[in-house]
């Protein structure tokens, strides 16, 4: 993936988007996809997108939360965003970030840099071994897996054994004694 800040950005723009307009036009359960599909539609003819492919266009995670946060039945109806085309590539965000998405970009930022700094400063040993416990627990998952099977198996076994007819002994025809008529 080709990093945002590293290229320099082709066109940086930033919208108002009114998505009331489509959403109205679909029943109460597609509201908040037909949303996110607008917005995208939206930027894809307005940043010059080739062949308006809604493909090209990549809404930041927190946009996406931003759009569905009030369920899929009641999505907001306008929203600020900022869009950057890089490489025929556009990438959207929020431009007025409320102070609770703020607060868990930076949390996510936090958890990101600290699983960075984990990971340099690992000697190679500690990799070696780090890779052989993913090992070793794949290996019990595998056996845990194997014994499962097993007991489906037998239960399936039980289960046909219950449905079929056990030792039930034949019955013989025999020759029922009429009463005799006067």
């Amino acid at each position: 993936m080709v990093d945002k800040k590293e290229s320099k950005p082709e066109l940086e723009r930033e919208y108002i988007i009114n998505v009331r307009k489509k959403t109205m036009l679909v029943p109460t359960y597609q509201k908040a996809n037909k949303a996110v599909k607008s917005i995208k539609e939206f930027l894809a003819k307005h940043m010059k997108v080739e062949n308006r492919d809604t493909r090209l266009v990549k809404m930041d995670r927190y946009l996406n939360q931003e759009m569905w946060f009030r369920g899929r039945r009641h999505p907001i109806t306008k929203i600020k965003v900022k869009a950057k085309k890089i490489d025929g590539i556009v990438y959207v965000e929020l431009a007025e970030v409320p102070k609770i998405v703020q607060y868990q970009i930076d949390r996510d930022k936090k958890q990101f840099d600290k699983s960075e700094k984990e990971a340099e400063n690992k000697t190679p040993k500690e990799a070696l071994e780090e890779k052989s416990e993913a090992e070793k627990v794949e290996e019990k998952e595998k056996e845990d897996a194997t014994v499962e099977a097993g007991f489906k198996e037998n239960k399936l076994e039980a289960k046909n054994e219950k449905h079929t007819v056990k030792n039930k002994q034949a019955t013989q025809t025999r020759v029922r004694r009429q009463v005799m008529q006067k």
